[in-house]
């Protein structure tokens, strides 16, 4: 099991979903495209593809040109079959691969918030295992409209579309499920100015967070993880 995973931003990284891919034994090919790395021109040498969150807006081609080229990729793993799971900036990047509209500033959501599964999720091999409801941790400003062909799957009030799939494997989930614990609280020390800017109670509430909602969303992610390394 060969799988591209395609960074777009520093200290980003796979999380739980790497957990589930090192158990499954995967052999990880890792691209950063935004500091010039080449994506490969197709899907023919990977199983699957990961493309990861970052700071930046899906829309954002000036700065980050090789965006084009990512949607392009994108549309050639699902048109090949393959599994396909984009994570925050990866799920907005992902349904605009499919013609979804990008909704630039629409959606601000920081920390542990809560999710709720559409009836379609109840048979969906991903999410399917899932409580109807759970905290998971969120970090967004932008949102989006789903694609015509996407199933929706989950979603809060805050914003409308939190999962989707499209085809037979290819996902977008708004929220962080690859951040458990650990990597919250190295994003909380790694990121703190920005997030001390916007979110200044954040270090001080942190720990009362970490406790009241980690848990459930760290078993949440690492179930959503596994599940989708197992379309693989």
């Amino acid at each position: 099991m060969r799988v591209l995973v395609v960074q777009n931003y520093d200290n980003t990284g796979l999380g739980q979903v790497g957990a589930a891919l090192a158990e499954a034994g995967a052999d990880l090919d890792l691209r950063r495209p935004y500091q010039g790395e080449a994506l490969p021109e197709d899907a023919d040498q990977h199983d699957a593809m990961v493309v990861l969150g970052g700071g930046q807006n899906a829309l954002a081609d000036d700065d980050y040109p090789y965006f084009p080229a990512l949607l392009d990729l994108t549309r050639d793993f699902a048109d090949k079959d393959r599994a396909v799971l984009g994570i925050c900036l990866g799920s907005q990047l992902v349904a605009r691969a499919f013609g979804g509209e990008n909704r630039i500033g629409a959606a601000n959501e920081f920390g542990w918030c809560g999710v709720s599964l559409t009836p379609d999720a109840k048979t969906d091999p991903v999410l399917g295992a899932l409580p109807e409801n759970f905290p998971i941790f969120q970090w967004h400003d932008d949102t989006f409209a789903l694609p015509e062909n996407a199933v929706r799957l989950a979603g809060n009030d805050v914003a409308e579309n939190q999962a989707f799939r499209i085809g037979r494997a290819v996902y977008g989930f708004q929220f962080h499920f690859e951040a458990d614990r650990p990597m919250v609280r190295d994003w909380s020390t790694s990121f703190a100015p920005l997030i001390a800017a916007r979110h200044p109670d954040w270090a001080g509430k942190l720990d009362d967070e970490m406790a009241s909602n980690g848990p459930q969303a760290d078993a949440a992610g690492l179930a959503i993880a596994r599940a989708w390394v197992a379309t693989i």
